[in-house]
């Protein structure tokens, strides 16, 4: 807690001396004369288009730009992460931590788009808090079931929650920062179906439910933009190629939502140092000066192709493009005609995309530029883009273990699963519903941890659920299936078994205190051993040398041996 404090003074004392933010001249143009559901249609059409990510590359590679601390901790970097106190170095990599998104998936169905690896809603968290805070909507917590002194979760205050059981209440140092990330995303993703709308409701306008506007209005001006949101809206600029515009212009979210509805909004009338004049000149908006784009980790034999986004105003001729570098080879520029792009797609409201294809032939380390010039620019003139990325061998995937589901309620479970020792980007979680009406319905779902909550269980649906672990792209073969029956033929499961092994010469001895029906043993590659009914305590089971998960439908979690 007193680091966090001494973080928060550091970051207020800043606000005296801002860094001016580097916003293209001509970025916010469409916005300039428009008021209301006018100017938020404005806004969309600009920072819709932006490169988009790839997901595994957000840790290794993304959030080491956008979410550490600017001072060190005991001389070491640590990630700035909004969920929790704890202190996570950036040299120990992202154990116990989740890519979290802020504004639930689920909430637009989950689906792998633009805005699943959009990194103004992306953020590091602690996994703890983030499975506490599952995708309940922001609100103010009256009676709280989690507290770890950061993030709330609770029962919402009157008023409040959309409908949902819980509300998530960040800390009031940054509850403005998830304000404007809400707005972002509802001007972003207006056009998105909403499948669950605690907060947002569909249509362009206003996208916010009124319960929700009034509270994000709140947040917004009683914890106004930071030095941390300023620098972090430069670093996604820089990967992006889009911006936050309620970070940029504060008053933004006044004039579409707020107190100045009914007035016109001009980018000349907002003052401060990060606003700039409207020009004629061309000026390419994205990708920004000095930006790069990392391709992540790659198989060797496969390939990984990212669009880079390509936008610009008032260029007069066509942009010319040349790939340099010791590694150019690997880098390959996809349909590009006579290494030119035309002004008129570059300075469309939607830009271009320029698909570049990374194929390495070799392992390693590999690196390359992107070089930009022409298009009525003056001579001499470039814009260039850092390219990275790293070959690896073909991932040998082993077999994931799916286990017992747990916390079971007649609107939710837990699926848990048991994951091999070898490095895993995520998971897939297979889930199928039988219907009573016989239809079958499967859905495909992305786990961070060796669990994931579903949470809109029927009661009166059985289903099933299966697990893979991907790599580099590579899939694990599927798990066991575990079943879910309905809720009036299952019970949650209860842990006063105490299932407990010690390892012992030959084998384990397990430990319980009443007797377990059934057990089964696998090693630590996912393949079943032993499986045993009818086990008392003391109980000897024998087992050669090695590393075994020991499973029980009476357990609530797996028991990890290890038989020397």
């Amino acid at each position: 807690m007193i680091q966090r404090l001494i973080s928060t003074l550091i970051m207020l004392l800043s606000l005296c001396a801002t860094v001016a933010a580097d916003v293209p001249h001509n970025y916010y143009t469409a916005l300039d004369g428009k008021k209301k559901e006018a100017l938020k249609t404005a806004a969309h059409e600009v920072i819709r288009p932006h490169t988009v990510v790839t997901y595994n590359s957000l840790f290794p590679t993304q959030f080491p730009k956008t979410d550490v601390y600017p001072e060190l901790y005991n001389g070491q970097k640590r990630w700035w992460e909004m969920y929790s106190d704890n202190v996570y170095y950036v040299s120990r990599g992202w154990s116990g931590m989740n890519r979290e998104h802020s504004f639930p998936k689920s909430w637009w169905g989950g689906d792998n788009n633009e805005a699943y690896t959009d990194l103004f809603h992306l953020y590091p968290s602690e996994s703890d808090a983030n499975m506490a805070k599952s995708n309940y909507p922001l609100g103010e917590v009256e009676d709280a079931t989690f507290d770890n002194g950061v993030t709330r979760v609770g029962y919402a205050v009157s008023g409040q929650g959309g409908g949902a059981g819980k509300v998530f209440e960040p800390a009031d140092e940054y509850k403005g920062d998830f304000a404007r990330t809400y707005f972002y995303v509802v001007t972003a993703y207006q056009d998105f179906t909403w499948k669950y709308t605690y907060m947002a409701q569909q249509g362009d306008y206003p996208t916010l439910k009124p319960w929700a506007v009034d509270l994000l209005l709140d947040w917004h001006r009683r914890d106004p933009v930071s030095q941390k949101e300023i620098d972090r809206n430069e670093a996604v600029y820089k990967i992006q190629g889009n911006r936050n515009p309620f970070i940029d212009f504060a008053e933004l979210a006044e004039y579409i939502w707020g107190s100045r509805t009914s007035e016109t909004f001009y980018i000349a009338d907002q003052g401060g140092a990060i606003t700039p004049p409207i020009t004629g000149d061309p000026e390419l908006v994205s990708p920004a000066e000095n930006s790069s784009l990392d391709f992540g980790q790659v198989a060797i034999g496969s390939t990984q192709t990212i669009e880079l986004l390509v936008k610009g105003v008032n260029l007069s001729s066509a942009l010319s493009i040349r790939v340099t570098g010791t590694d150019r080879a690997m880098f390959t520029l996809e349909g590009v005609k006579d290494n030119q792009i035309p002004a008129s797609k570059v300075n469309s409201d939607e830009g271009y995309r320029l698909a570049i294809r990374y194929a390495p032939t070799m392992l390693g380390k590999h690196v390359a530029a992107i070089t930009l010039y022409d298009g009525g620019f003056a001579a001499g003139k470039t814009f260039n883009v850092a390219l990275s990325a790293e070959a690896l061998e073909v991932p040998q995937m082993l077999p994931v273990v799916a286990t017992a589901a747990t916390d079971v309620t007649d609107s939710s479970y837990v699926a848990n699963w048991i994951a091999p020792e070898q490095t895993i980007d995520y998971y897939i979680v297979h889930r199928t519903r039988y219907l009573p009406s016989g239809e079958v319905v499967t859905s495909e779902i992305i786990a961070e941890e060796s669990y994931l909550l579903i949470e809109d269980r029927a009661a009166d649906v059985s289903e099933s659920y299966e697990v893979q672990s991907v790599r580099l792209g590579y899939k694990s073969e599927l798990s066991n299936t575990i079943q879910v029956a309905k809720t009036s033929s299952v019970a949650a499961l209860d842990d006063s078994y105490g299932l407990r092994a010690i390892s012992v010469d030959g084998g384990v001895v397990v430990r319980c205190d009443d007797e377990v029906d059934s057990l089964t043993v696998y090693d630590i590659s996912g393949v079943m051993i032993k499986q045993i009914s009818g086990v008392a305590s003391s109980m000897m089971i024998d087992l050669p040398s090695g590393v075994y998960f020991i499973v029980s439908p009476h357990s609530l979690r797996p028991v990890k041996v290890i038989v020397r």
